[in-house]
């Protein structure tokens, strides 16, 4: 399973095409409308998130509730586009008022003007936005439909908005709903009014903030992934799909950086065998995976993401015409998006692993691959 979208923040819609879809998957709307809901949520977001209400219309590729086998393509409209019909007109003479000439530091918007030659940073920040995103999570909608008849779920928190961050979260312990009921998606109600407090000071100022946010994966079988083929080893694929979120600047897994810095008895996880489990691990330090494989423990990711680059108090940048100094333009945006960020995380690790299962287990139809789990965990087990 692997996706492609399409469309620019102000365009008439977001698009995502899911291929590779077995065929069988049980798909609740209102399970993928409700992870659109969660992204748009969170304390320090925008006006944006007051215009749209993002709902998840289906094109292709699912029948009376359940996926056909064949590509699955989804649509998220775009409510402002009203307000933007001639300034992201798809035909005509472009008005030179327009065109934004200011790059933002920290944005696609100078790199993207130098890669294609256009003489305005609207022709990139309009498909850069993380506004794209909402339809990765529609996208990933379909992946955790698929990875839900396995018994594999996926969540996220946050651990940490600013330099606030809630000390001694266990991921494998911390309570999913109190995340979710939380504005800033933190279990940690006295690190959560902290982390209010910081946003609150970084709007007043005019500045942004970025923040970490873990996301985890349980019920998952070992041995998704590989050790022989760098390609395919399954840490490589999720870091690369969770560093593929805007703003994303880090990944690790379990102890990730923490364990460069401690000696192997304190890092690697001691395995034991229980007659009713089988092989298990006293410890999940690895985050669930080993040697470019799932290990059976519960995945852990934890993602850095930096300060949004959108200033309300701007900083310093060269006007792409003049060449003169000049501040950086301004589009509404976020003050802080971790939370939602988190959700594009849940996303992107269900992508990845949904295709894991596909790969190990067939890719053409659920049932098929329910009964091929279910004799592997018998196996892998004894």
């Amino acid at each position: 399973m692997r996706y492609t979208t399409a469309g620019e923040s102000h365009g008439r819609a977001l698009l995502a095409i899911v291929t590779a879809v077995p065929a069988g998957i049980s798909v609740d709307i209102a399970l993928l409308d409700a992870d659109l809901a969660r992204r748009q949520r969170g304390y320090g977001r925008g006006g944006r998130q007051a215009i749209e209400s993002d709902r998840v219309t289906v094109l292709s590729g699912v029948r009376f509730g359940r996926t056909l086998g064949s590509p699955v393509a989804l649509s998220v409209s775009n409510r402002d586009w009203e307000n933007w019909t001639q300034v992201m007109a798809v035909s005509g003479d472009k008005p030179l008022d327009i065109r934004e000439t200011q790059p933002r530091p920290g944005h696609a918007d100078l790199a993207g003007i130098q890669k294609t030659g256009s003489d305005d940073a609207r022709d990139i920040l309009e498909r850069a936005s993380a506004r794209e995103t909402a339809a990765r999570v529609a996208a990933g909608g379909v992946a955790k439909s698929l990875l839900a008849h396995f018994g594999v779920s996926i969540s996220s928190y946050v651990e940490a908005i600013g330099s606030v961050a809630a000390a001694g979260l266990d991921p494998e312990t911390v309570d999913t709903q109190a995340a979710l009921s939380s504005d800033v998606s933190c279990p940690d109600e006295e690190a959560a009014a902290l982390m209010r407090n910081a946003i609150d000071a970084a709007r007043l100022a005019g500045d942004s903030l970025g923040g970490v946010f873990v996301v985890r994966a349980s019920g998952l079988v070992p041995g998704l992934g590989s050790y022989a083929e760098a390609a395919r080893r399954l840490d490589a694929e999720l870091a690369a799909a969770v560093m593929s979120i805007p703003a994303i600047k880090g990944v690790e897994f379990g102890l990730g950086f923490e364990a460069a810095a401690l000696p192997g008895s304190q890092v690697h996880d001691p395995i034991e065998y229980q007659a009713d489990g089988g092989f298990r691990r006293l410890s999940n330090r690895a985050g669930g995976l080993e040697g470019g494989m799932s290990n059976g423990e519960m995945l852990v990711v934890r993602a850095a993401m930096k300060p949004i680059p959108t200033l309300m108090q701007p900083l310093a940048t060269v006007d792409i015409d003049t060449h003169q100094r000049a501040d950086a333009s301004r589009e509404r945006s976020d003050v802080c998006a971790v939370p939602a960020a988190a959700v594009v995380g849940e996303a992107e690790v269900a992508l990845v692993l949904a295709n894991a299962y596909a790969e190990k287990f067939g890719g053409d139809c659920v049932s098929d691959m329910v009964s091929a789990v279910d004799a592997y965990r018998d196996r892998v087990s004894s």
